[in-house]
């Protein structure tokens, strides 16, 4: 009987208030906190209670039904939001939903299941390798809840039960970020190396590149049957290459024990690529850089000029890309990383650029389809540190909650969760 009792005291915790039935969180410059505003939508829809994204209005705002629990959560998150009598929500649904206003109500469904791709140790908050990881800093931040897998569980086929992957910052052709110059001699490189040999070894691989091949294969699978996968940094183009790279060896003796194919550039297949096209691949293994598709070597950009400016799309007919830009500013600062950015002739005719700069030709954002998933690619390694090297210390999210750069991931985690409103007709 108690617990009965309990039960209906929660419920009637969390129903609507007769008087105030909605409330919106505003995503343009008046909000507080746009970072931990994804986390109160997320947490809102994990009680499985309508949602709403608006986007397009005041910057693409979240609504939902009010109730006293979800007022106390954006009060204690300092998320500012307002409260709405039904009838003024309603009437801003007939207003987005008019013909010639470029906006759109999205139905926020469910709650998507969060994958990160991580080393183990990393997981465990012990760093295998000397960086941290932007998807990973800004889930947290955002209290937005994730698990980690790594290489066992993606070959294993655990991907089905995800709706959303996002690759950590990887070399995913088996050369360990090419760092072999300037890092081999040290202890956590040579940990790294032999802690993937063991693993390729014990997942019946004969080298690491054959490993990260068919994790690669296995995520390609996993996005052609509906899946979401975002990857930024290293992950991007080096997915692309592995998958061009098909049953050809790319690794100097250095990071696989055997010369590479001295006729790789010629065996490239690009029609299995993701997102690039005609790129070639950097012959020197000392090189910090894995092909032509990156941006980062030879650019003349200055940082205080780095900036990327997002498209705009019809909210009503691309709502997808639209959702992926959502922010309160279409001007975002630049950021480098081992990927930067991506050479806009390298990019496939049927990829969307949803972020450019355009005076250097590069896009730093870019989003496709496969089968019947998506994929997302954002360039570089930090939104809010510009140059962020081997050991140096985490971003303080703390101190850049309102990040337009940080706030495009967030576009991507709540995604999944999206559905067009019905209209009456």
């Amino acid at each position: 009987m108690k617990r009965i009792l309990t039960i209906l005291l929660l419920g009637l915790f969390f129903l609507p208030q007769a008087e105030a039935a909605y409330m919106l969180i505003p995503m343009n410059e008046s909000q507080k906190n746009h970072l931990k505003a994804y986390g109160v939508a997320y947490w809102v829809l994990e009680k499985e209670v309508e949602s709403w994204w608006l986007l397009n209005y005041e910057g693409g705002s979240f609504a939902f039904q009010h109730t006293p629990v979800f007022e106390k959560l954006c009060k204690k998150r300092d998320v500012s939001f307002k409260i709405l009598p039904d009838a003024q929500f309603n009437k801003i649904l007939g207003d987005i939903g008019e013909a010639e206003v470029n906006q759109e109500a999205m139905k926020l469904e469910k709650a998507p299941k969060i994958a990160v791709y991580t080393p183990t140790e990393n997981a465990r908050g012990e760093k295998l390798q000397p960086w941290d990881d932007a998807v990973t800093m800004v889930l947290t931040y955002a209290e937005i809840p994730y698990e980690t897998i790594y290489d066992p569980e993606v070959v294993g086929d655990q991907l089905s039960q995800y709706d959303w992957l996002h690759l950590h910052h990887e070399d995913f052709t088996g050369q360990y970020g090419r760092f072999y110059k300037n890092f081999h001699t040290h202890a956590w490189y040579r940990e790294n190396q032999r802690k993937m040999e063991t693993m390729a070894t014990s997942l019946g691989y004969k080298k690491v590149s054959q490993l990260k091949l068919g994790v690669v294969k296995k995520i390609e699978e996993y996005v052609a049957g509906g899946g979401f996968m975002f990857a930024m940094c290293s992950a991007t183009d080096t997915y692309d290459i592995a998958l061009a790279a098909e049953g050809v060896d790319i690794c100097a003796h250095m990071y696989d024990g055997d010369p590479a194919d001295p006729n790789a550039q010629s065996k490239l297949d690009y029609s299995k690529t993701f997102a690039f096209k005609d790129f070639e691949l950097m012959k020197d293994p000392l090189i910090y850089e894995y092909s032509t598709i990156d941006h980062s070597q030879n650019r003349k950009v200055q940082p205080e000029m780095d900036y990327f400016t997002l498209f705009d799309f019809s909210a009503k007919w691309d709502p997808v890309p639209t959702m992926l830009t959502q922010n309160h500013t279409k001007t975002v600062k630049g950021f480098m990383g081992q990927t930067t950015a991506f050479r806009k002739k390298h990019i496939k005719s049927d990829v969307l650029i949803l972020g450019e700069n355009k005076p250097a030709s590069e896009a730093r954002y870019i989003h496709g389809t496969v089968g019947k998933g998506f994929f997302t690619f954002y360039g570089g390694h930090d939104p809010e540190d510009y140059r962020h090297y081997v050991n140096d210390p985490e971003t303080d999210l703390n101190l850049h909650p309102n990040s337009p750069g940080y706030r495009l991931i967030l576009n991507n985690v709540l995604f999944p969760a999206a559905k067009k409103k019905k209209r009456k007709t």
